[in-house]
């Protein structure tokens, strides 16, 4: 009607839980886009919803379980994975997914990363790298590049930072690929292909975090950031992983692309089916 304001219902509302929003995260975070995706990737997945589980740690990427309106579990942290690996034996035919950040999985919750990739339990993993821990004061954590100050390491990380992509496809990830939040479309069809895949899969996706990360390398806002990825990242499918590392250097690429895809049996207690 002329002089109103139309407003049409957005064809994912149905995947959000209304009554949480709006969201705590920071301007310029990339969490948002990064759910989004998996949203999307749900719905033109085909699956019903119903046997859609969404699994979560702590930290600020933990939050997007809260947020979809499915059957999703806000775990304790760096147990995600292990409440996955639970769901996932006592009803196969779900689809499970633990969306986490990089301190949650590769720290306290690294070990159970190691032994869910190389058993190939059927889950999918999305690891929201911000290359530090941005809800709890901006520390140090397992993918901090060399050299990257943090709120425990004033003047710069001394140590090596996980290679998340390489680590992953050695312990035998069937479907393994790196990303950024700027990189939407290709995130999105990379969790289609992590859904539709049987085994475990691994997806990283490179974040903005302007207030813990960003402000303490004077890379600057969130778009700031997103430009950084658009000038230095490479696609290359065909990488060596080994040389995939990312670093603080202004000019240094960082490699992306649907690295791995391969298949191996899946993991299944005796007496149920494989699928």
């Amino acid at each position: 009607m002329s002089g109103e304001l139309m407003v049409q219902d957005h064809p994912l509302d149905g995947l959000l839980r209304a009554d949480r929003l709006p969201h705590i995260w920071c301007p310029g975070c990339g969490l948002g886009s990064i759910m989004s995706c998996l949203t999307s990737a749900i719905t033109e997945s085909g699956t019903d919803l119903n046997q859609h589980a969404i699994v979560s740690g702590i930290g600020c990427t933990g939050r997007v379980a809260g947020y979809l309106k499915l059957d999703s579990f806000h775990t304790t942290h760096g147990r995600a994975i292990p409440f996955a690996i639970g769901l996932k034996l006592a009803k196969p035919e779900l689809v499970v997914t633990v969306f986490s950040g990089d301190g949650d999985l590769f720290s306290i919750g690294g070990n159970h990363f190691l032994h869910a990739a190389r058993r190939n339990i059927d889950i999918n993993v999305i690891c929201v790298n911000n290359f530090n821990y941005g809800m709890t004061g901006g520390q140090c954590g397992p993918t901090t590049p060399t050299g990257a100050r943090t709120t425990t390491t004033p003047f710069g990380n001394s140590e090596p930072a996980f290679n998340l992509p390489h680590l992953a496809a050695s312990l035998g990830a069937v479907y393994v690929a790196r990303w950024t939040s700027l990189h939407v479309r290709q995130v999105h069809h990379s969790m289609l292909n992590a859904i539709r895949k049987p085994g475990f899969t691994f997806i990283e996706v490179i974040s903005p975090c302007p207030v813990g990360f960003g402000k303490s390398n004077e890379i600057g806002e969130g778009l700031d950031e997103m430009r950084m990825y658009r000038t230095n990242s490479v696609v290359d499918p065909d990488a060596d992983l080994a040389n995939a590392g990312i670093d603080m250097q202004r000019d240094s690429p960082i490699v992306l692309g649907d690295f791995v895809d391969i298949e191996r049996p899946v993991f299944a207690p005796s007496g149920v089916d494989r699928g």
